[in-house]
């Protein structure tokens, strides 16, 4: 037995000598392990109202002193914010996912299409069951700027952005061999899934732990839609499924 384990782990590190991107599932595996632990532990510690305290304090943090509906700042930052944050609204993400899909079709890639299908409308999915589940009611310790009709937990906005930056940037990484292209591109996906799920709290509209758990958990089903999917394309016989029949 040792035997055998020995000589698996001799593979996997001849393997990846000759491929270092042939370790990119098991670190993205363990990406999306920490961000399931991260949500869950999130979760728990809400249950128990472990994380009120500073929840109000984040909240308060963001308005005048003695007028909690006033947010700190300009006039023209609160405008921005309400603005930003309609970027990760349900009918924005539905129009780009559809424009996505359409474009995806067109081109014949069936594959891609159904990775992005799975992560994106899963994510969106995902998010529902779960503030459906928690039922967590939104803030009241400050007045709400945005207009909303769902629970509070986890933050939609956090959860659906995290989900479509992170598809749409590891399509995008695959057209690039260059890494500082491949930087460029990541970072700016994670720049934007922080700054829609920051303009949430500002706006008063969810607890922060609802925006961190949402960032987490949205973590965990890109990563884990891509390591799926990373494993069927290893698995066909012929071509790759992001590859167009011209390929």
């Amino acid at each position: 037995m040792n035997s055998q384990l020995k000589d698996m782990a001799l593979k996997l590190v001849r393997e990846v000598r000759k491929s270092p991107a042939s370790l990119a599932p098991f670190v993205v595996a363990a990406i999306a392990s920490a961000g399931l632990f991260a949500f869950l532990s999130i979760a728990d510690e809400v249950d128990e109202g472990e994380t009120e305290r500073l929840d109000r304090a984040v909240l308060m943090f963001f308005r005048v002193p003695g007028n909690p509906d006033e947010t700190i700042g300009p006039a023209w930052v609160r405008e921005a914010a309400i603005e930003y944050t309609a970027l990760g609204g349900i009918p924005v993400v539905c129009l780009l996912v559809l424009t996505v899909l359409g474009f995806l079709a067109v081109e014949r890639r069936w594959g891609a299409a159904l990775f992005v299908s799975i992560g994106i409308l899963g994510g969106m999915a995902l998010s529902s069951t779960l503030k459906i589940f928690y039922s967590r009611p939104r803030p009241d310790l400050v007045a709400q700027l945005d207009v909303i009709h769902t629970k509070s937990f986890p933050s939609g906005h956090a959860t659906i952005t995290t989900c479509v930056v992170l598809t749409l940037a590891v399509m995008l990484i695959r057209l690039t061999e260059s890494r500082p292209g491949r930087a460029y591109i990541f970072a700016m996906a994670v720049l934007y899934a922080l700054l829609i799920g920051a303009t949430r709290v500002y706006l008063g509209v969810h607890w922060p732990s609802d925006v961190l758990a949402g960032w987490a958990i949205g973590t965990f089903w890109a990563c884990l839609c891509w390591v799926l999917m990373t494993m069927l394309q290893r698995w066909q016989e012929k071509g790759s499924l992001f590859a167009s029949p011209r390929d």
